[in-house]
């Protein structure tokens, strides 16, 4: 598989992801949907890295890296959600999915890596493309204001720097799969703190229909992230960044044929999905 197949790849898996996350809360609440969620990515990875012959050798630096990957993905999931929580999803998501801009920053500046302005180009019309999907005009929730927009800016900043760091990382030592593993366990452990602070945990969070869909999101999840590493492992940041930030453009898809009447599809969400596909198709064959 080229790095162009495998991001793209991670996309359809992360956008198969949201989708029973999506039919999850209709269960369970967000709590249920991480922890559930979370232990199923970890067990998944987990599984692999046995299958494949248990835990490589790897530099001591390698694996700092990575517990470092698992705590910032850790906030970068608390910054989305207090985003979501402040000024509701139709403005939050776009600021979040602007992180292959900031990746793509930090790879030219930072790890010298080159692109071209066909890859700049395309780069530019997948954030635009995200945006007009993503956008979606509503009354502001009680309490907003103009700066909150911060937390979920500075998440999508979070999620662009972590790409150059897998990469940093994977080129110290290049095993996908036991640090798509590492960060994982970070990361649920992260997230068990929750359950003892959380007001959700007093009612009925374990219902059987979520815990499936949880589960199925979490193997998704895991996918996605392997996927992703494995990209980084061969190719550069400003390639595989952008392709798998295309994840909302198979999430509109997804929820056409799956939810029919819940997802509205205008001329901006098809302006955006033309934006991204020209986007994509940019980058894979910029050179």
């Amino acid at each position: 598989m080229t790095t162009e197949v495998l991001a793209l790849s991670a996309a359809i898996a992360y956008a198969l992801f949201t989708l029973h996350g999506w039919f999850g809360l209709q269960y369970s609440p967000p709590l249920a949907a991480t922890i559930v969620s979370l232990l199923a990515r970890t067990i998944t990875l987990w599984v692999a890295v046995w299958s494949l012959g248990g835990v490589p050798e790897y530099a001591t630096l390698a694996l700092l890296v990575f517990i470092g990957l698992g705590i910032l993905q850790s906030v970068t999931s608390l910054l989305t959600f207090v985003g979501l929580h402040k000024i509701g999803t139709s403005r939050s998501q776009p600021l979040r999915n602007t992180y292959p801009v900031w990746s793509a920053f930090i790879a030219i500046g930072v790890m010298q890596e080159t692109a071209g302005a066909t890859i700049v180009a395309g780069t530019l019309l997948v954030v635009v493309g995200i945006v007009l999907i993503s956008w979606k005009p509503s009354v502001p929730p009680p309490g907003y204001r103009w700066w909150h927009i911060v937390y979920s800016l500075a998440a999508g900043i979070l999620a662009g720097i972590a790409f150059p760091l897998r990469r940093y990382g994977l080129m110290i030592t290049n095993e996908p799969v036991f640090f798509a593993a590492i960060v994982a366990v970070v990361s649920f452990a992260g997230s068990l703190p929750y359950l003892f602070i959380s007001p959700e945990r007093r009612g009925r969070i374990w219902q059987p229909r979520g815990i499936l869909h949880f589960t199925l999101s979490g193997f998704f999840e895991a996918l996605g992230a392997l996927l992703t590493l494995v990209a980084l492992g061969m190719g550069r940041v400003v390639v595989v960044s952008p392709i798998v930030a295309t994840t909302p453009l198979f999430n509109l898809i997804i929820a056409a044929v799956f939810l029919r009447g819940r997802e509205e599809i205008n001329a901006r969400t098809i302006s955006g999905t033309i934006a991204v596909v020209i986007g994509t198709i940019a980058i894979a064959f910029a050179r």
